[in-house]
């Protein structure tokens, strides 16, 4: 065998392993990944009983109901569609009727979404990219409605002075 034929089958080796590496990597990975989804694309797309994504979207007003044991009912809208969720656990403290939440769950088979997690949203500023795209289509959320509104870039970096001094 010739030096390069050598190399060659090494080369051929290596690239092996790591294909069979990232293989087993992706294949790993692949019952941790959670999707997205807003409760329009949950009723259009038709999800599957028993599929776990995240749920995102606006906490409906007049839906919060809170039962014993701390099981709590509400419902996440995007305005065009909505999804009944029920939870148990204690609820985030910012938590709270027509204020952006995040879900992750099941899907039971009559529609209903058993939440096991929720986020609740940590500051006026903060959407999920795809709520807010479907909100602001339906122009419901103004994007830059935070407390540095109206400011430029250039102006926040000026009242942080050079980036020396940071």
């Amino acid at each position: 065998m010739t030096r390069k034929s050598r190399r060659l089958v090494l080369i051929a080796a290596c690239g092996a392993v790591l294909a069979l590496a990232v293989g087993l990597i992706l294949s790993a990975m692949s019952g941790s990944i959670v999707f997205f989804r807003s409760p329009t694309e949950v009723a259009n797309q038709g999800v599957a009983p028993g599929t776990r994504f995240r749920l995102g979207g606006l906490v409906k007003e007049g839906s919060l109901q809170r039962g014993t044991d701390q099981k709590i009912d509400f419902a996440v809208t995007d305005t065009n569609a909505t999804v009944q969720v029920t939870y148990k656990g204690l609820l985030p403290d910012l938590f709270r009727e027509g204020q952006g939440v995040v879900t992750e769950g099941v899907l039971e088979p009559g529609g209903l979404f058993r939440a096991d997690t929720v986020l609740a949203k940590h500051d006026e500023s903060y959407m999920p990219r795809e709520v807010a795209d479907a909100l602001k289509a339906q122009g419901r959320w103004q994007e830059g409605s935070g407390k540095d509104a109206g400011k430029s870039a250039t102006a926040n970096d000026k009242a942080l002075g050079p980036r020396s001094e940071r």
